[in-house]
C-alpha cells in the first residue's frame, strides 16, 4: 500500500527504470524449522552502470522478521537503515560491496502459498511474480539476474529430500538429527525463478540423451503414496525433450531436470529453472484415476513448462508488463507440441473453443488489456487469457505472416541476441522483423491494443466475368482507456469450395484497413467460402451464411477447424432461434448430423466435436444481453430434439465405439471413447429409463476414468435415481484419491438441475472441503460460477451470495485464489438488470471490506 494513499499504488509500463544496483551473486542459507525458518542471504552487489548514481538501495520485503544486517562484514545499527512493511533501505553505499541479510520467517502460517509456505509436511516454494520478497529482502524484480548458490538445513528423519535449482555440489550431516544440502546454479536467473523444496519424498528417475550425446538425469519427486502415478508425466517431459530439439534446435542445458509434485499449489505448474514444482493434478494419471483430458493436459502442462527453460528462463522477461513474451510463447510452443503428437484437428478445435468462450469475455469487460499491459496494481491479477492465450495467437499469426523457416530463423536470432538477459517484447518481435524481412510495425498494434477485432465480410459473384470478389470491414470496439482503435495486420485465411467439385482455392489474406476488396478471377461458379480457417486470428467473424451453405462447409470443407465452426454456426442459429411450441429441426442440419454420424474416415474425435452442440457459455457471449435461463432451455430442447431423430444414429454409433480391450491412451482411442461418450451424453437427453440403465452400466462396469467419468456426469445433471446412486459410489470409491475427490466435487458443481444451489451449501460444508486448499476451491466455486451459468445466475441471486461470502474468506487466507473468483462478477452488465443489481451488491461488499487485499481491490473497483 502507498502511505500517502487509501488505496494501492498503480505501476505504469511508462515509468519503467533499471535497477540501481545488481546483484551478480547470493549464497542462501535456509535453516528450516517447525515453527520458524532462518534465511541468511549473502549478496555480492554493484552499481548498475547503466543508472545515474544513488546513494540509496531499496530492497522488497515483506512477511518476515529483520533480524540483523551486515555491509561488508560490518553489523548495521538500526539507525543506519530505514525498515518498513515492504521494503528495506540503505544509503551511502560504495560502488561495490557484501550485504548480509538475516530474518525469520514462518511457512508454517503462510496460507497465500506464495513465498515459502509449508503444506502436506513439505515445505515449497512459489516466487512468481514476486513471492521471494517474502522469503528474503531482495531487488524482487525480473531483471535482476544473480548467480544462486543454495544450502538448505532441515530434520534428516522428516525432511531427507532438499533439493533447489542446479546441481547439488555438497552435503552433509550435522548433530540433533540435521542434515544439510548444497545446490548451485550454474546459470544467471531472477528470483522469481529460484525454488526449494523439502521433505520425505520418492521419485522415479529416467535419463535423455540430447543429440549431442549429453545424457541428461531426469527426476519426478511425489509423496511415496503417490510415486506411482508419476510415469506417465516422465514419458511426456521426454517427448517434449526430443521435440524441443527437433522443433527449434534448443537442448536441455543441465546436467539434471526435476519435477516435483505438489498437493497444495496455486498455480498448474512453474518453469523454476531446473526444479518445475508441478500441481500434482498435472503429474499424476493411471487409467482408473485419469481421464483422457486429465493426460492431455499433462502432456501440455509438462511441455510448457519444459520449453520455459529457453522461453522465459535463458531469456526472460525486463518487467512485469512483458508477461507474454515468455507466456505468450512459451504457450503457444506448447499448443503446437500438443498438436503434433496427439490430433492436431481437435487441438486447434479445443484451443479456439477455450479462447472463444474465456478470452472473449475477457475482451469484452472491464478487465480489457492488451497482452502487454500498460498499468496494474498487482501484477498477479495478469496472469490471464489475454496474456496467455491471446498472447500464443498473437505469435501463431507471427508464425503465419513469416512461415515456418522464417520463424525459425527469428527465434535462432533472438536467442542469438539475448540468451542470458531479460527482454521486451519489441526485442522479439525486432528479432522476427530482422530475420525475415518482413515489416511487422503495423502488427505490432496487437501488443498495444486491448480488445477482439470484429471482421464483417461480404462477397459478390459476376457469373458473366467469372469474377468473385471478398468485402472485408474491420472494427474493433472500444475498451477502457482506448476508445479509439487503429486498423490492426490480421491474417485471414480463406478457402473457396466450389459447390459443383471437389476444386478449391486456399489463400491467407493480409486485412491492413478498415475496408479491403480482394478479387478472385477465373472462378467459374459461385463459390462458398470458408472462412478464418484453423482460427488464423484471434477475431470475431461475421458473414451472412445460407443453411444450405452452412450444412455443405460441415460435408465438405478440408480445413477442419472451419468444418466444424460451420457445425457451430448452424446450431447456434438453431438454438438461439428455438420454440418450445414451434421448433423444428432442419432438414438440413438433420441430413449433415447424418452425414457425420455415418463417416468411416474422419478421425472419431473430430466428429464427437463436430457433434456437440455450441456451449451455454459461447451462446451467452454471442448475446448483447445474456440470458441464461432461455440459453439453457433453448438448448437442452434442441438437444432432445436432435436426439428423438437420431435415435437409432446414436445408438448404433455407441455400440459399435464401446470397446472391450483394457484402457489404453492413445490418439485413437481417445477419439473413440468421446465419439462414443457423446452419443451417450445425446441418448440420455431422451429422458429413457433403459438409457439410464445403460448409463449406470458404463459407470459401474468400465474399466478406465474416462468413461465412468462421462457417465458420472451425465447422470448427475438427470433427475433420475441412479444419479445420487452413482455419486454415493464414485465417494466411497475414491475418497481417499483428492484428485478424483476433486472430479466428485466438481460433476455437483457443475450440475443442471435446479437443486444445485442447495448442493453447493452441502459441498461447503462437507469434510473433505478446504478452503486452503486452491484444487478444491477451483473443483467446487470455480467449477459453479464459471461453468454453471442457470445455477450461479439464479434470478434469488443466491450463487452471487454464496460466491461472495467464500471470497470474503479467502481475502485472509489466499488473495491469490479469491481473485480468480471474483473475475466471474466483472461482466455483470451482460446481464439483465435485476442480475445487475444482485451482482453489484456483492462487488460492492467486497469492495467495503475492511483490508481487503490489493489482489481484490484491483479486480472490484475496475469491474465497478
Amino acid at each position: 500500500m502507498n502511505p500517502n494513499s487509501s488505496k494501492p499504488e498503480t505501476k505504469y509500463r511508462k515509468d519503467y527504470t533499471p535497477p540501481s544496483h545488481l546483484i551478480d551473486n547470493i549464497d542462501l542459507y535456509i535453516e528450516l524449522g517447525e515453527t520458524i525458518t532462518h534465511v541468511t542471504s549473502q549478496m555480492q552487489m554493484r552499481m548498475n552502470p547503466e543508472t545515474e548514481k544513488t546513494d540509496a538501495l531499496i530492497l522488497n520485503g515483506a512477511d518476515q522478521t529483520l533480524q540483523s544486517v551486515k555491509l561488508n562484514n560490518e553489523l548495521l545499527k538500526t539507525n543506519q537503515y530505514v525498515l518498513d512493511s515492504e521494503h528495506l533501505t540503505l544509503k551511502n553505499l560504495p560502488d561495490s560491496f557484501t550485504l548480509e541479510i538475516k530474518s525469520d520467517i514462518k511457512p508454517q502460517k503462510n496460507t497465500s502459498l506464495m513465498g515459502l509456505y509449508k503444506s502436506n509436511d513439505l515445505f515449497c516454494t512459489q516466487c512468481e511474480a514476486e513471492g521471494f520478497r517474502k522469503i528474503t529482502y531482495f531487488l524482487d524484480r525480473p531483471d535482476v539476474l544473480s548467480h544462486f548458490t543454495t544450502t538448505i538445513t532441515a530434520d534428516k528423519k522428516r525432511y531427507p529430500i532438499l533439493l533447489s535449482n542446479g546441481n547439488l555440489i555438497d552435503s552433509g550431516n550435522l548433530s540433533d538429527g540435521l542434515h544439510w544440502m548444497k545446490w548451485e546454479d550454474p546459470f544467471l536467473k531472477p528470483c522469481y525463478l529460484f525454488a526449494m523444496v523439502a521433505g520425505d519424498l520418492d521419485y522415479i528417475e529416467d535419463y535423455y540423451e540430447t543429440q549431442s550425446h549429453r545424457k541428461i538425469t531426469l527426476r519426478i519427486f511425489a509423496l511415496k503414496k503417490d510415486i506411482d502415478q508419476c510415469q506417465y508425466a516422465m514419458s511426456s517431459l521426454k517427448k517434449a525433450m526430443q521435440w524441443d530439439e527437433e522443433k527449434f534446435g534448443l537442448a536441455c542445458d543441465l546436467d539434471t531436470f526435476m519435477i516435483v509434485a505438489m498437493p497444495d499449489f496455486n498455480m498448474g505448474a512453474m518453469e523454476n529453472k531446473g526444479l518445475n514444482i508441478f500441481n500434482t493434478k498435472y503429474v499424476f494419471a493411471k487409467p482408473n484415476t485419469a481421464t483422457d483430458l486429465n493426460y492431455r493436459n499433462i502432456d501440455s502442462v509438462v511441455g510448457h513448462e519444459y520449453f520455459h527453460n529457453w522461453t522465459g528462463n535463458r531469456v526472460t522477461c525486463r518487467d512485469w508488463f512483458q508477461i507474454s513474451l515468455k507466456e505468450g510463447l512459451t504457450r503457444f510452443r506448447d499448443q503446437i507440441f500438443s498438436e503434433d503428437i496427439g490430433s492436431k484437428a481437435v487441438d486447434r478445435i479445443c484451443e479456439a473453443q477455450s479462447f472463444r468462450t474465456i478470452q472473449f469475455s475477457e475482451d469484452a469487460g472491464p478487465l480489457a488489456h492488451p497482452i502487454r499491459p500498460e498499468s496494474y496494481v498487482e501484477i498477479n491479477n495478469f496472469y490471464t487469457a489475454t496474456v496467455y492465450e491471446k498472447g500464443a495467437e498473437v505469435i501463431r499469426m507471427i508464425y503465419t505472416l513469416l512461415g515456418q523457416e522464417n520463424f525459425r530463423k527469428g527465434m535462432d536470432l533472438y536467442f542469438e541476441r539475448h540468451d542470458g538477459c531479460a527482454v521486451t517484447c519489441d526485442d522479439f518481435v525486432q528479432a522476427m522483423e530482422d530475420a525475415s524481412n518482413i515489416d511487422l510495425s503495423q502488427f505490432r498494434l496487437w501488443y498495444s491494443q486491448a480488445g477482439t477485432p470484429e471482421l464483417s465480410v461480404s462477397d459478390r459473384y459476376d457469373a458473366e466475368k467469372k469474377c468473385y470478389t471478398l468485402t472485408v470491414k474491420q472494427y474493433c470496439p472500444p475498451t477502457p482507456n482506448q476508445p479509439e482503435k487503429l486498423p490492426m495486420f490480421i491474417p485471414l485465411s480463406i478457402g473457396l469450395l466450389n459447390p459443383k467439385s471437389n476444386n478449391e482455392i486456399s489463400q491467407t489474406l493480409h486485412i491492413k484497413q478498415e475496408k479491403e476488396t480482394f478479387t478472385f478471377d477465373n472462378i467459374p461458379h459461385k463459390p462458398i467460402p470458408s472462412l478464418l480457417r484453423n482460427f488464423s486470428a484471434p477475431i470475431k467473424l461475421k458473414y451472412d451464411y445460407a443453411d444450405k451453405d452452412l450444412a455443405f462447409l460441415m460435408a465438405h470443407d478440408s480445413d477442419p477447424f472451419a468444418r466444424w465452426e460451420a457445425g457451430q454456426v448452424y446450431a447456434k442459429k438453431i438454438i438461439l432461434g428455438a420454440e418450445n411450441s414451434s421448433f423444428t429441426a432442419p432438414s438440413d442440419f438433420i441430413s449433415a448430423l447424418k452425414a457425420i454420424l455415418s463417416d468411416k474416415n474422419t478421425d472419431k474425435h473430430l466428429l464427437a466435436q463436430m457433434l456437440t452442440l455450441p456451449s451455454e457459455i459461447y451462446l451467452g457471449e454471442t448475446m448483447d444481453v445474456i440470458d441464461v435461463d432461455a440459453i439453457h432451455h433453448a438448448r437442452q430442447f434442441v438437444k432432445k430434439t436432435l436426439a428423438e431423430k437420431l435415435t437409432s444414429d446414436f445408438t448404433s454409433l455407441y455400440e459399435d465405439n464401446a470397446s472391450q480391450k483394457p484402457y489404453h491412451y492413445s490418439t485413437k482411442e481417445m477419439g473413440q471413447r468421446a465419439l462414443k461418450n457423446t452419443c451417450l451424453d445425446y441418448l440420455m437427453a431422451l429422458e429413457d429409463e433403459s438409457i439410464y440403465d445403460l448409463c449406470l452400466a458404463q459407470f459401474n462396469q468400465t474399466d478406465n476414468m474416462t468413461d465412468k467419468f462421462a457417465a458420472l456426469t451425465y447422470l448427475a445433471n438427470t433427475d433420475c435415481p441412479h444419479a445420487d446412486e452413482a455419486l454415493a459410489t464414485f465417494y466411497q470409491d475414491y475418497k481417499n484419491d483428492p484428485l478424483v475427490i476433486d472430479k466428485w466435487f466438481q460433476v455437483q458443481a457443475e450440475s443442471n438441475l435446479p437443486d444445485t444451489i442447495n448442493r453447493m451449501q452441502v459441498l461447503l460444508n462437507h469434510p473433505d472441503f478446504d478452503i486452503k486448499q486452491p484444487n478444491r476451491v477451483y473443483a467446487s466455486l470455480w467449477a459453479f460460477s464459471k461453468n454453471n451459468p442457470t445455477n450461479f445466475h439464479i434470478i434469488t441471486g443466491e450463487g452471487y451470495r454464496l460466491l461472495g461470502k467464500q471470497i470474503l474468506r479467502l481475502n485472509k487466507i489466499n488473495p491469490h485464489v479469491a481473485a480468480r473468483l471474483l473475475k466471474t462478477f466483472v461482466n455483470w452488465r451482460r446481464f439483465n438488470t435485476e442480475r445487475q443489481n444482485l451482482i453489484c451488491e456483492q462487488l460492492d461488499r467486497i469492495l467495503n471490506e475492511p483490508n481487503l487485499a490489493k489482489d481484490l481491490y484491483e479486480i472490484a473497483s475496475k469491474a465497478l
